[in-house]
């Protein structure tokens, strides 16, 4: 039948999906084995969530199921796109994607560690940064001893790197 024919109260309503994690248009999708596999288990929950919806009504089914899939969409796409760093293929003494940097602030002396990971991955509460952010550009082919400075709008972080480990 042609849409034509359908009144305008019973066309499908599209879901406002929320982005994913920001990744620059033609970036590399840079992902952790650990990364990974949480991109998978996503896939997989949103999978058995819509299998195992439970609404009754039909219309707020198909609503539901539609918002779902597009969210599967986005995250198979970032999937598809995702390219797996081997930890141990990476140079041992150099700051790369996946590394673990612990780092000292000049000024405060406070100690920090810093995992470099895929956008997706990144928490910042966890110690995880996106490889795009200021922080892992300013690190990326450092060595331990180097000092780092992170320029910020109104002043700059030094930090001199500690250590470097690939887990």
């Amino acid at each position: 039948m042609s849409r034509g024919f359908i009144k305008e109260g019973d066309q499908e309503e599209v879901p406002m999906v929320p982005k994913r994690a920001y990744l620059p248009e033609g970036a590399t999708n840079f992902v952790t084995r650990n990364g990974m596999d949480e991109l998978l288990e996503e896939k997989e929950a949103l999978i058995r969530e819509r299998e195992e919806l439970n609404v009754s009504n039909e219309n707020e089914r198909r609503i539901a199921v539609n918002y779902i899939n597009a969210r599967l969409q986005l995250l198979n796409n970032r999937i598809a796109e995702a390219r797996v760093v081997d930890p141990e293929e990476q140079p041992q003494d150099e700051i790369t994607f996946g590394a673990t940097v612990t780092l000292k602030n000049r000024a405060s002396g406070k100690i920090q560690d810093f995992q470099i990971v895929g956008v997706d991955e990144a928490d910042i509460s966890k110690g995880k940064v996106s490889f795009i952010s200021p922080l892992a550009r300013a690190l990326i082919n450092r060595k331990t001893g180097e000092k780092v400075t992170l320029k910020r709008e109104k002043d700059e972080i030094v930090f001199e790197v500690l250590k470097i480990t690939y887990l």
